[in-house]
């Protein structure tokens, strides 16, 4: 409630709309829709709180959550980073690169980066659409935020490819956790667990900041491309507003 004179809080103040059916990213044959929170400028750093805890996530300056007629396949997850236990295949993913040195840096375009992230898209998702993604596309998903978020660089420290860039990821850092945006990696190291890896840093990183949660976007029980997000238990889904244990998996 507001009184005369008073200015309302600023999540009342955001409108939303729902996009126009588009094909889905993970499951075959089905169409989808997003739900945007509007205008983006007012989306600081304590509105995303709120919306990610409601199940949006963020693609550059704008927040989005799947609003899908008839399935309700994608659900948020997210990992209380203080019960994860590693597997044995994690542990070996750990230690085979371990020896990766880490930056966190600022939002900046970096020609390097947006090069490895062309090879990325290319090799793992061709066809897709966003490997014909432009350099200016890529400055809006990567560089466009309004809230504090990072750049999370990873290079060999081998001798043979010393300083090589091998890894990138975007997260954001929230009241009560970090949430993982986007990752991409050299594809060439057909050997390489680099996914596994920056799964792991991000927890350790949580830990190290004293924040309870890694937030993992969505989870499709059907999808391939989200399965891997099962190995990293126990994940919590937004069921009807509230985190619960996943059970099914």
């Amino acid at each position: 409630m507001t009184f005369p004179g008073e200015h309302p809080p600023p999540i009342q103040l955001l409108r939303f709309y729902v996009t126009a059916p588009f094909p889905c990213g993970y499951l075959d044959n089905l169409e989808a829709q997003s739900l945007i929170a509007t205008p983006y400028h007012l989306i600081d750093a304590k509105i995303y709180d709120h919306l990610i805890h409601n199940g949006f996530r963020r693609s550059g300056k704008y927040a989005y959550r799947p609003h899908c007629k008839t399935c309700q396949a994608c659900i948020p997850v997210r990992l209380p980073v203080d019960e994860f236990i590693p597997n044995r295949s994690q542990r070996r993913a750990s230690k085979q690169h371990q020896n990766l040195s880490v930056s966190v840096l600022p939002l900046k375009f970096s020609e390097e980066h947006y090069a490895l992230y062309s090879a990325y898209q290319s090799t793992r998702h061709r066809g897709g659409g966003m490997d014909q993604g432009t350099a200016e596309q890529y400055q809006d998903f990567f560089v466009q935020s309004n809230i504090n978020s990072r750049m999370i660089e990873f290079r060999s420290n081998e001798a043979q490819d010393q300083g090589k860039l091998k890894m990138v990821s975007l997260v954001d850092i929230i009241n009560d956790g970090i949430s993982a945006v986007y990752t991409f990696f050299d594809t060439s190291d057909h050997a390489s667990s680099y996914g596994t890896y920056n799964v792991l840093w991000q927890i350790e990183w949580c830990r190290s900041l004293n924040l309870p949660y890694l937030y993992l976007g969505y989870w499709v029980e059907k999808s391939q491309k989200m399965a891997y997000k099962q190995n990293f238990a126990p994940l919590q889904g937004l069921f009807r507003g509230e985190w619960q244990k996943l059970s099914n998996i």
